[in-house]
């Protein structure tokens, strides 16, 4: 696989903690940075490597991706220690395993194995159903300018 050690902490995090945690219907879970970096060393990860660990668990990246909030994170100040622990909150159900024909671990593998484009393509699109669901609420793409103009005139 051809991706950074960042992205290597983050899919072991999922699969570890994040996915057993909402699989299980928890709201609240945390991460231990020791317990992670086990899994981690298994896999080859450089060792002593805790504050590429701690800045990847706590990323914004990863907290928007999997629909998470920290809690809270205990340990020393600087929040980069083999003694911290993150604890999370699950902020969105879009990231609840689905039961559909693809499984959870199988769709992970498949993300972790689309090209740049690929994703790029993906988050588009995401993107475009957004906006489209907004612009119909409008009453259409004209009808949202108009809106939209409407709203600058008053500020000004």
């Amino acid at each position: 696989m051809n991706y950074g050690l960042s992205d290597q902490v983050r899919a072991v995090a999922l699969e570890k903690y994040v996915h057993p945690a909402i699989r299980a219907g928890k709201v609240q879970f945390s991460v231990a940075v020791r317990d992670l970096m086990r899994h981690l060393q298994a896999d080859g990860f450089p060792a002593k490597n805790w504050p590429q660990v701690c800045t990847a668990i706590q990323a914004h990246k990863f907290l928007r991706e999997n629909g998470l909030q920290i809690e809270g994170v205990d340990g020393p100040p600087k929040k980069q220690s083999p003694t911290v622990v993150v604890r999370y909150q699950v902020a969105s159900r879009v990231a609840k395993p689905t039961t559909g024909s693809v499984g959870l671990e199988e769709e992970v593998a498949n993300l972790k194995d689309e090209t740049p484009s690929e994703r790029a393509y993906r988050l588009t699109e995401k993107l475009r159903g957004l906006l489209k669901e907004e612009l119909a609420e409008y009453g259409g793409g004209e009808a949202f300018l108009r809106w939209v103009r409407g709203y600058d005139e008053e500020e000004a």
